[in-house]
């Protein structure tokens, strides 16, 4: 493997995970601790990274949000398909908690729209697609708007979960990870999203394989609350095999390779 290309894996791991170690990445490689320092600096030169003590971080904050308009361009396939195995999990007559995020706005898209459900959101977009729907009751939660994001956040979203005992939450993440669980970019969705889990008895989060292993800034919840996982990430893929380890059921959806075979 050229140095190229092992730095560019190194980064991907980076970005992915926010921090690598040193030597992780000598054994994951099978090189010397000194050749990876070397990769590292490099990385840092170029301004890609930062070093620390054993290892390197991610020079882009993990509290870094991108655009909602460029995130919904990221993965956009796989968040279809994502979007879709999720809207199969509904069943008619559930009372379900639709999250904020793109993928998840696939997934209000999917939804047969002769099913008759209750969906609870503090999403604006979400809730504008399901007045398409006229068999689906959409209760918005209070809050203040996000601009941009058009998501409800603040002591109002909070506190519209605390008297709702519904059948499923629907969730999108910036990260989901084995060690650290779930997590996101901002302190307020954040909240907004723990509030949510507490008032449903099934947890579902919705995660494209760039998601898989990625740590953002907030915590969200432990991988205990989760009951399942939707992605198209590979199931061979180590973290995958570590988040089943945990009693998690993952729902594979095709690979887009795949599309058309």
């Amino acid at each position: 493997m050229s140095s190229d290309l092992r730095r560019a894996r190194i980064l991907a791991k980076l970005n992915a995970a926010g921090q690598a170690n040193i030597s992780d990445l000598a054994e994951e490689f099978d090189l010397s601790e000194m050749t990876i320092r070397r990769d590292l600096e490099a990385l840092e030169f170029g301004g890609h990274a930062r070093r620390v003590r054993g290892g390197a971080i991610a020079a882009q904050s993990r509290s870094y949000e991108p655009p909602i308009l460029l995130r919904a361009t990221q993965e956009h396939a796989a968040k279809v398909r994502i979007g879709h195995a999720a809207a199969e999990l509904l069943a008619d007559g559930e009372t379900a908690i639709i999250d904020v995020g793109t993928t998840t706005l696939e997934m209000a898209r999917a939804i047969d729209p002769k099913l008759v459900l209750t969906v609870i959101t503090s999403s604006l977009r979400i809730a504008t697609e399901l007045t398409n729907k006229p068999q689906i009751r959409t209760i918005v939660t209070g809050g203040v708007v996000r601009k941009g994001e058009l998501s409800l956040i603040g002591a109002r979203a909070e506190g519209s979960f605390a008297d709702l005992n519904c059948d499923s939450v629907f969730l999108g993440v910036a990260g989901i990870s084995a060690t650290k669980g779930l997590t996101e970019y901002n302190l307020e969705d954040t909240r907004v999203k723990q509030e949510a889990i507490k008032a449903a008895s099934r947890v579902i989060v919705l995660a494209d394989a760039s998601k898989i292993g990625r740590v953002a800034f907030a915590s969200v919840t432990s991988l205990k609350e989760v009951d399942i996982l939707v992605t198209n990430a590979a199931p061979a893929s180590e973290e995958i095999k570590k988040i089943k380890r945990l009693g998690i059921d993952v729902i594979h959806v095709e690979p887009i390779a795949q599309e058309g075979k």
